[in-house]
């Protein structure tokens, strides 16, 4: 398995904050790079890739994929790489995601649900996991992102 590095690690208190991290994020995002989200329903997957989506400047409503599985964002500067959106969420093999014949190599790949369903599809990776406040009286969403492979050392943001 490849080194880890922690590159971010804070509690978010709101989805306008969640929504401004996505958009940082994107900053450092390039064709071939594969983000994985881990977390709960509702726990800001799909609040923090529409701040991705916002920040490269894709066409369109940035929107949880559950029925069509992946969704092609193309960049209003259409030599830029789109943004694909999956939710891996209904898929049972990494085949089934092999099988939907996404260009990982010219796109910023982000999977909702893809924890053991993307190994084998780069040598570097970047897991996002967001954990809700559990008692409940908090909005607050722990983010830890760590990034995988030789990409990821000397990135920050």
């Amino acid at each position: 398995m490849a080194e880890a590095t922690l590159l971010y690690e804070s509690v978010i208190a709101t989805s306008d904050d969640m929504d401004e991290l996505g958009k940082r994020f994107a900053n450092v995002l390039e064709a071939g790079d594969l983000v994985i989200l881990i977390g709960p329903l509702g726990a800001g997957k799909t609040t923090f890739t529409r701040g991705v989506g916002s920040s490269l400047g894709v066409e369109g409503n940035v929107s949880s994929p559950t029925f069509v599985i992946a969704r092609t964002h193309k960049r209003t500067d259409s030599l830029e790489p789109p943004l694909v959106h999956v939710d891996a969420y209904r898929l049972g093999s990494p085949q089934e995601l092999d099988d939907l014949d996404i260009p990982f190599e010219k796109s910023i790949v982000l999977v909702e649900w893809g924890k053991g369903l993307t190994e084998g599809i780069s040598e570097n990776w970047i897991e996002i996991e967001f954990e809700r406040d559990h008692s409940g009286q908090t909005e607050d969403r722990n983010v830890k992102i760590v990034g995988f492979g030789e990409r990821w050392k000397e990135v920050s943001f």
